[in-house]
């Protein structure tokens, strides 16, 4: 689902639909950026080069996918296995994206796991865990 305010991210998208898909009717707002906090902490419990290991807030999260989003065009995700735990407090998901790295034309599947933590209807902190070796892979061709 393509929101007009949110153009400019629709390289992004599966993923952002996906997340949303998963939250189901846990949290309020049909967009990804509309289901955060606006002080998430969004951590990513991995080393990347060039991607920061926390971002706080909405503001900064959106700063982060503008740039994601002019180095890789996602086309699709699957597999996706949803757990809920703590009365739907948290939900763990595990999912994979398909894509492509546009300064190359190269294909990029990654697999991930991430644990959201919700409070008042909105995700405040995303825990985000990756195959590493493939998104370097991908983007060192």
């Amino acid at each position: 689902m393509t929101h007009s305010n949110y153009a400019k991210y629709a390289p992004a998208e599966p993923y952002f639909n996906v997340v949303r898909e998963a939250m189901g009717d846990l949290v309020d707002g049909e967009h990804f950026f509309d289901i955060v906090a606006p002080d998430i902490i969004y951590e990513v419990r991995y080393e990347f080069p060039g991607w920061p290991r926390i971002t706080s807030g909405r503001a900064d999260l959106m700063a982060m996918f503008a740039s994601y989003v002019q180095n890789i065009a996602l086309n699709s995700t699957s597999d996706l296995v949803t757990m809920r735990a703590e009365n739907g407090q948290v939900v763990v998901l595990e999912y994979e994206v398909h894509g492509t790295i546009l300064s190359t034309g190269r294909a990029y599947h990654n697999r991930f796991c991430s644990i959201a933590t919700i409070s008042d209807r909105k995700i405040v902190q995303w825990r985000d865990y990756m195959d590493s070796l493939a998104a370097w892979n991908a983007l060192s061709a």
